[in-house]
C-alpha cells in the first residue's frame, strides 16, 4: 500500500539539494508528489553553529520502494509522515458508530439538566461483555443505540459526555431499560462553580499552582506563545483579542485559524490567555501575544514541522504542543532542536495511553508534563472520578489513571477536570496531558516575562534560555509522592515559587517558603490588595483603605 513518506536531505551530504530531491521524486512514476515544504528563511534567527533545517518533499509511495531509494541515494533522509493525535481524553468523532448486524438490545436515553432542558449534542458511550458502542444526543436531547449480544444485565459501563457546560457522568452497573426511554440528569458546571460564567473564576490548577498569589501586574506582556493544535474560536468572549495572529495549515486559508471545529486548540488556549473580563476564566498570561498554528483534523507529521518553522520565523518564545504521536522522527527532532536553538521552547503533553511517554514528549530537549488530578473538584459521579489513581497525597493530589509515564516526564500539572473555553461561547471540563500542557506554557511565560534572569543574562534567544527557562520551572516545583516518580517527576510547579525572587526582591529558602507564602498573602489579602482565593483579579475589586491620620502610624502592608 503507498503511504505517505517525509523526505529530506540529511546533513553532511550536499550532493543533492532539496530541490533535485523534490524534482527526482517528481519524475519518479512510484511516487505521487504531495507538496514541498519550503522552510522560512532564518537569516538573523539561528546561531552561528546550527545546521539550517532543510526543505521537505511529502510525497506518497511503497514502504519498499522507499527502502530501495534510500539504499540508492544514501545521502536522503526517508519516514512514515504519521497521524499525529490529541492528548485529551475521550476526543470522539461527532458522528455515530456503525455497530455489528444481529440487533439483540436497543436503549434509548433523554439526557436533561437539572431543571430538565435537554441536552443536545452529548455523547453516550455504553461498555457491555462483548462491544462497546456510543452514540450523541439530538436536539431533544435523545439517543437510541443497539448492542449486539447484550442485555440489560450485561452493561458494565454507562458514560455520558456532554459538549459543554455540564458536568460528565459515569455509571456502572446500571439498571437500564429496553422498552422506555433512559431519563440521565446532568449537573450544570455551575451547579457546582457559584455563579459560573458570569462571575469569573480560576481553575482549580491555577490555584494549584499558586497563580493567586502573583501581583496582579504579572500578566506575560511581552511574550509570544504558540499553540499548534487545532486552531482557536476567536469569537468566543474570553478568546477574543487575545489569540491575534496564526496560520491554517489545513484549509490555507488567511483566517482558518480563527476557526476551531475540534474545539481542543480552543480549550489550551483559555487555560493560557482567557481574558481577564470578569465572566468565564481567566488564563495565566493574559497579556501574552498568541498565535494559533492549526494543523488539525487531519494532522501529521509534516504539518508539525511546518508549524514549527512559522514559530522560529515568527520568533515565538514559547510552544504548547498538546499532541503526540507512538512514533519518533527524526526530521522533527531535528526541527524541534532548530526551534531550541533559536531560544524557542517546547512543552509538551506526555500523552494519554497509559504507556510510556509519546514523542516528542519523550526528547530530553523538551518540558513533558504528565498529568495530575485533585479530589473535590470534580462530582463524585462524574467521569472524571474514574480517573484518580492511588495512592493520593494528604491534600488529595492523585495521579491521573491515562497520563503517559516514564523517566522523561520532566513536571506534573492539573490534567483532570480542568474548565476552559470551547467555541462558539461555552465551556466545558476535560481530561488528558493536553490540558495540563498548557499550564505549564502559562507559567512559562510568565517566567519569561518577569524573571530578572531574563532581561539580563538570559535575554539572547539560544538554547542557554530555553534550558534556563526549564531549571527554574523545574526548580519551583513542590514534589508529590504518588507512589512513582515518573507519573510527576519534579513535581507540580509553584508560579511564586518560580517568581519570587522578582516579587520580593530576594532568594527564598525553599524550606521556609510556604509559610512565607501564607503570612504575605494573608496579609495582602487582610489588606484588600489582592484577592480572596477562589476569585481571580478582574472580578475583585481592591479595598480602600483611607490613609492614617497621623503619619507615624503604619498603613497596610501592600504593593506600590
Amino acid at each position: 500500500m503507498p503511504q505517505p513518506i517525509l523526505g529530506a536531505m540529511g546533513v553532511g551530504a550536499p550532493a543533492l539539494d532539496s530541490g533535485k530531491l523534490h524534482e527526482l521524486l517528481d519524475r519518479d512514476p512510484q511516487v505521487k508528489v504531495h507538496r514541498q515544504l519550503k522552510m522560512a528563511d532564518k537569516v538573523g534567527l539561528l546561531s552561528a553553529d546550527t545546521v539550517a533545517f532543510p526543505d521537505v518533499t511529502v510525497a506518497e509511495m511503497t514502504r519498499e520502494h522507499a527502502d530501495s531509494l534510500t539504499r540508492q541515494l544514501p545521502q536522503v533522509h526517508l519516514e512514515r509522515d504519521h497521524l499525529l493525535t490529541y492528548t485529551a481524553v475521550g476526543m470522539v468523532p461527532r458522528t455515530k458508530m456503525v455497530l455489528p448486524l444481529g440487533l439483540n438490545s436497543t436503549f434509548s436515553f433523554l439526557v436533561t439538566d437539572s431543571e430538565g432542558n435537554p441536552i443536545p449534542g452529548a455523547t453516550i458511550q455504553i461498555t457491555g461483555s462483548l462491544w462497546p458502542a456510543q452514540t450523541i444526543t439530538g436536539q431533544d436531547g435523545r439517543a437510541s443505540v443497539t448492542l449486539t449480544g447484550e442485555t440489560p444485565d450485561s452493561i458494565a459501563v454507562v458514560e455520558f459526555k456532554p459538549e459543554s457546560g455540564h458536568w460528565s457522568m459515569l455509571t456502572s452497573r446500571p439498571a437500564l431499560s429496553t422498552d422506555r426511554d433512559n431519563l440521565v440528569v446532568l449537573k450544570k458546571l455551575s451547579d457546582t462553580i457559584p455563579d459560573f460564567p458570569e462571575q469569573q473564576t480560576f481553575g482549580w490548577g491555577q490555584e494549584a499552582m499558586q497563580l493567586h498569589r502573583l501581583p496582579p501586574t504579572f500578566r506575560g506582556a511581552g511574550v509570544k506563545v504558540a499553540i499548534i493544535d487545532s486552531g482557536v474560536g476567536g469569537q468566543h468572549n474570553d478568546l477574543e483579542g487575545q489569540v491575534t495572529k496564526g496560520v491554517d495549515l489545513v484549509d490555507n486559508k488567511p483566517m482558518g485559524w480563527r476557526v476551531d471545529t475540534v474545539h481542543h486548540g480552543s480549550h489550551c488556549a483559555g487555560v493560557i490567555t482567557g481574558s481577564d473580563n470578569g465572566r468565564g476564566v481567566v488564563g495565566f498570561a493574559v497579556e501574552a501575544e498568541v498565535h494559533a498554528c492549526k494543523i488539525f483534523p487531519g494532522g501529521r507529521l509534516s504539518d508539525l514541522i511546518e508549524a514549527i518553522d512559522y514559530c522560529i520565523h515568527q520568533e515565538i518564545d514559547v510552544l504548547n504542543l498538546s499532541l503526540g504521536t507512538p512514533e519518533s522522527s527524526a526530521l522533527v527532532a531535528a526541527k524541534i532542536e532548530e526551534a531550541r536553538n533559536a531560544g524557542v521552547a517546547a512543552v509538551v503533553a506526555a500523552g494519554n495511553d497509559a504507556g510510556p511517554v509519546n514523542f516528542p514528549g519523550n526528547m530530553p530537549i523538551v518540558l513533558t508534563v504528565a498529568a495530575i488530578g485533585k479530589s473535590g473538584t470534580f462530582p463524585e459521579d462524574s467521569s472524571h472520578a474514574a480517573q484518580a489513581l492511588e495512592p493520593s497525597t494528604p491534600e488529595g493530589y492523585f495521579s491521573a489513571q491515562f497520563t503517559c509515564h516514564g523517566p522523561e516526564v520532566d513536571v506534573c500539572a492539573p490534567g483532570v477536570a480542568v474548565l476552559s473555553s470551547i467555541p462558539p461561547n461555552d465551556y466545558a471540563a476535560w481530561d488528558g496531558t493536553s490540558m495540563a500542557a498548557p499550564h505549564i506554557t502559562g507559567l512559562a511565560a510568565l517566567v519569561l516575562a518577569h524573571h530578572d534572569d531574563f532581561q539580563d543574562g538570559f535575554r539572547e534567544r539560544d538554547s542557554r534560555r530555553v534550558d534556563r527557562l526549564f531549571q527554574i520551572i523545574k526548580s519551583s516545583c513542590t514534589p508529590l509522592d504518588l507512589g512513582d516518580p515518573n507519573r510527576t517527576g519534579a513535581g507540580l510547579p509553584d508560579a511564586f515559587r518560580a517568581l519570587a525572587k522578582t516579587v520580593t526582591g530576594v532568594v527564598p529558602n525553599i524550606g521556609d517558603i510556604s509559610a512565607m507564602l501564607d503570612q504575605l498573602t494573608g496579609e495582602m489579602q487582610l489588606a484588600g490588595l489582592l484577592p480572596p482565593v477562589g476569585v481571580p483579579t478582574q472580578a475583585w475589586a481592591p479595598q480602600v483603605v483611607p490613609l492614617p491620620q497621623d503619619p507615624r502610624v503604619p498603613g497596610p502592608f501592600g504593593w506600590w
